[in-house]
């Protein structure tokens, strides 16, 4: 059914280059952690001695103290039974796919043994766990008791449990993992009693009463059951285990998926991104195509429309409206367990459908987001991933995460970096990311040498022999301007597939393809708002370093080319000084404050080169849109003519809306012509009233005309003049009013003001005259004079208009946070015993958001808090100390919490 397949890891080796840092980091901790400390929570459950191991910690813990591994039957009931860390388990899965993904990419041999002897300790508890004869069937594996599952049914919400088939998810793809990367028997025999065990649950269940456990949130998570179950029945045929699959449904989202409905506002995106995993499974094992029409219509949901710059999706785990990336940026985006299920989604997409759009993501989401969300720094202990990768202006990467989903997922993409670069079907090989490496294929070897993403240039060295056709992916940034070569020859190459360049002849050892592709740094807006846009150089995502966490901005108008990409940038190493700012590349792995989205803000209308600048102010109209905005909104242009033709478009556009008087008008067609952005042959000049001057040979150049304007040149002077139409309806005499929205008050070097500020409307020229001058703070627009104090915390966007004296109405914004209040702190103490407290604490901030807890006791520094953590109890009570600063700036007086003597 596939159109092409991946190749196998073991198949491919991963050589020098951005995302070996990543990886070699990750491979260290496979190495050294010990199997021990991640079976620790499973022995513990089965009564099996722990070897003195500690789990994880975080969501990998031990239960509570008192907690027992009850089956359904005897569970004592939500707030008798004590219980703690209810995931534990997943993480545990997630460690043992990391070692045999490890083996499979490595081939060393310490992941192997690793491996083989987590599923020898699984394979313990399993055969435990069956003699205690406590639960429905011997194959049940988990870190806690059967009662989780038992809750569910009975419709149990999250807190009292939490995903319980999710963590079975986990552990099952564990086993899978090993059993197909390293080919381990008993892998395979635990994870099929495991099945079996699935497939004996899911029968008791009506089809209605599992529709309203999957619609439960969080607790009805169940991650790739499907996908697990349609693996098992691959490998052993049972049908029961297909039959399992299906159960695993959420018929609400396949439905509406399948009839390309949108359901996915306010929906649990990584609840339900695994689910699609599963359904192309359960398309290659049934050939049901609504599975596969559904995961299609729902990828086009989520991608690009609810996506951001770096491939993240999401806010605080949630999709919000479609299309609307600029509104849903909070402080919570992008959680990474979700992009790393798309990747997985659109690997399986491509293979269907050998569509480009696949690879283009995988490009963006992988290279920014999955490397760059592993710190660049090395760890014994923790997998030092991100949970979000946020994307709000002044975020921060927040490494760690150990136990955590996302710290999961984490163990596994860095051991894996070289998993998608190439896909191959019979006497074909197809290229789709640019990651130095080495495949075996058709009986030698293909090397992919590239310093990509630092340089534009990939060498594909073949030692084949044969008529093969290789399909290498033209980047979408890149089309048009690539150049490639085989043996320092330009060929003839095909396009069999859209995005796609082919090559096919008869390969000998030793021949080179080289692909040559520019690195264009250039501005991509988002889907809903064109002057909030993310920096991009060739593949990469770059993020503005600025510990200010409000949004920065650029004007970048006279710095564009005529393709729309940007000139007058400078590189430094891996960062790029480029409109102001300093910038870093997302896979970089860095700890700074960053801005992903700048806005664009020219306060003039200019052009690239010295006659460019037309000292026009570039006037907005009510809704927002400009001259410059709606010149740009394409991107850019590929021919000169075309973009002559766009400026004579919005100018009248602008003129006629008000925004520009005729002489305006005229001088900013004149820059446009003027500017050297497509780098012109000759000088070029601009005129609206204009007659031949005699002693000159002019010859009119039609091929060169356009719209609204025609180009003539003299061979005289070497010059060319574009004549200008301008009908003499469009502007007015006099210039538009120009004004701007100041504001007063204090404003913190985060750039929140965190003592309230007063707006006013400055008329920087009048124009004929001002007739009124309004502002809106919200919607309802009211008369101004003098200032106007923003009382409220929040973030505003003002907007002010003035109306001239000939009825021409000019408009101003302003974006305004305002955060006087500092967070209000929370703490909670639980006893673990007459030994120890757990201590949680906490701090709410609906404005600018919270930036830190930090706590300390008299032998500790005043420490930054992560997660809940453990304080041993002593003779005599303890006084802790604790503070919360927002990300404002605002720091709440010192707050104290008195910990219980010993006992």
């Amino acid at each position: 059914m596939t159109l092409a397949q991946p190749f196998p890891l073991s198949d491919v080796t991963l050589l020098d280059g951005v995302q070996s840092r990543a990886q070699d980091q990750m491979l260290h901790l496979a190495r050294v952690y010990p199997v021990d400390r991640a079976l620790a929570v499973f022995r513990a459950n089965a009564g099996l001695d722990t070897k003195g191991a500690v789990p994880p910690g975080n969501w990998e813990d031990f239960g509570h103290p008192d907690e027992q591994p009850w089956s359904g039957a005897d569970y004592p009931g939500a707030g008798v039974a004590p219980t703690a860390s209810l995931l534990r388990g997943h993480y545990a899965g997630h460690f043992l796919s990391m070692l045999a993904l490890a083996y499979a990419s490595t081939g060393e041999e310490v992941f192997r043994q690793k491996s083989d002897e987590m599923v020898a300790g699984l394979a313990e508890v399993q055969a435990a766990l069956a003699e205690t004869k406590r639960f429905t069937h011997p194959g049940f594996l988990a870190a806690y008791g059967e009662w989780q599952f038992d809750r569910l049914e009975g419709m149990a919400p999250y807190g009292e449990i939490w995903a319980p088939w999710y963590t079975c998810h986990k552990i099952m793809a564990g086993l899978l993992d090993a059993y197909e990367h390293t080919g381990s028997q008993q892998a395979l025999d635990v994870v099929t009693a495991m099945g079996h065990w699935t497939a004996a649950r899911m029968q008791r269940v009506e089809r209605e009463q599992l529709q309203r456990m999957w619609s439960l949130y969080i607790a009805g998570e169940y991650g790739g059951m499907n996908e697990s179950m349609v693996a098992l029945y691959r490998i052993t045929g049972e049908k029961s285990f297909l039959e399992a699959a299906s159960a695993f449904e959420m018929d609400s989202l396949l439905d509406a998926g399948a009839a390309g409905q949108d359901i996915l506002d306010g929906m649990h995106a990584n609840q339900h991104l695994p689910m699609l995993v599963g359904h192309l499974g359960q398309y290659e094992a049934t050939g049901e195509s609504r599975y596969l029409e559904a995961v299609l219509n729902l990828w086009d949901q989520v991608v690009p429309g609810r996506t951001f710059a770096h491939g993240g999706t999401g806010e605080g785990e949630l999709w919000g409206p479609a299309e609307a990336v600029s509104r849903f940026i909070g402080r919570r985006n992008a959680e990474t367990c979700a992009t790393y299920n798309l990747l997985k989604i659109g690997r399986g997409l491509f293979a269907h459908t050998l569509d480009v759009r696949y690879a283009d993501y995988a490009e963006r989401a992988w290279l920014n987001h999955i490397v760059g969300s592993r710190a660049d720094v090395s760890s014994d202990v923790d997998p030092e991933v991100v949970y979000m990768y946020p994307v709000d202006p002044g975020a921060v990467r927040e490494y760690g995460n150990v136990g955590t989903c996302c710290g999961g997922t984490g163990l596994e993409s860095h051991v894996k970096h070289q998993e998608s670069v190439f896909f191959q079907a019979p006497g074909e090989l197809f290229v789709l990311q640019y990651i130095p490496s080495q495949v075996k294929w058709a009986d030698g070897t293909v090397t992919l040498e590239t310093r990509y993403p630092r340089e534009g240039q990939v060498a594909l060295k073949l030692d084949v022999a044969g008529t093969y056709a290789v399909h290498v992916r033209i980047p979408s940034w890149a089309r048009g301007s690539e150049l490639v070569t085989v043996n320092d020859h330009e060929i003839e190459l095909e396009q069999q597939h859209p995005g796609f360049v082919t090559i096919r002849r008869e390969f000998a050892a030793g021949d080179c393809i080289i692909i040559e592709m520019p690195l264009k740094l250039r501005l991509v807006p988002t889907t809903d708002d064109p002057t909030l846009a993310s920096l991009e150089l060739g593949p990469t995502v770059l993020m503005a370093r600025d510990d200010a966490t409000t949004t920065r901005t650029v004007a970048p108008a006279a710095f564009r080319l005529l393709d729309g990409t940007l000139s007058g940038f400078q590189p430094d190493g891996d960062l790029v000084n480029a409109l102001g700012h300093t910038f870093e590349p997302a896979w970089s792995g860095g700890d700074h404050r960053y801005h992903l989205y700048v806005r664009i803000e020219d306060e003039r209308i200019a052009f690239l080169g010295e006659g460019g600048d037309s000292g026009v102010p570039d006037r907005k109209d009510q809704d927002g849109w400009s001259f410059l905005t709606g010149l740009w909104s394409n991107g850019g242009y590929s021919r000169t003519q075309d973009f002559l033709a766009a400026v004579h478009h919005n100018a009248v556009q602008a003129a006629k809306a008000g925004l520009l008087s005729r002489s305006e008008t005229i001088s900013v067609l004149n820059s446009a012509a003027a500017s050297t952005l497509d780098n012109p042959a000759v000088a070029r000049r601009g005129t609206t009233d204009w007659e031949l001057p005699a002693g000159h040979t002019w010859t009119e150049r039609p091929e060169a005309s356009g719209p609204g304007f025609q180009m003539f040149r003299s061979a005289e002077s070497v010059e060319d003049v574009v004549v200008w139409e301008l009908p003499a309806d469009v502007g007015s005499e006099h210039a538009a009013p120009v004004i701007r929205v100041d504001v007063a008050g204090e404003r913190a070097s985060s750039g929140w003001y965190t003592s309230a500020p007063s707006v006013s409307v400055a008329v920087v020229s009048p124009g004929p005259g001002i007739a009124s001058v309004e502002i809106a703070t919200q919607d309802e627009w009211t008369p101004v004079s003098g200032s106007l104090a923003l009382e409220t915390d929040g973030r505003y966007r003002v907007r002010a208009r003035a109306t001239d004296a000939t009825g021409r109405t000019v408009h101003a914004v302003r974006e305004i946070d305002v955060d006087t209040t500092a967070p209000v702190p929370t703490v909670r103490v639980r006893s673990l015993g007459s030994s120890s407290v757990e201590v949680t604490l906490d701090a709410k901030d609906d404005v600018s958001g919270l930036d830190r807890i930090q706590w300390r006791t008299e032998e500790t520094f005043l420490g930054v808090y992560q997660e809940p953590f453990t304080r041993a109890l002593r003779e005599e009570p303890q006084i802790l100390e604790y503070t919360a600063t927002d990300r404002a700036g605002n720091r709440t007086p010192m707050q104290t919490v008195k910990l219980p003597a010993l006992g």
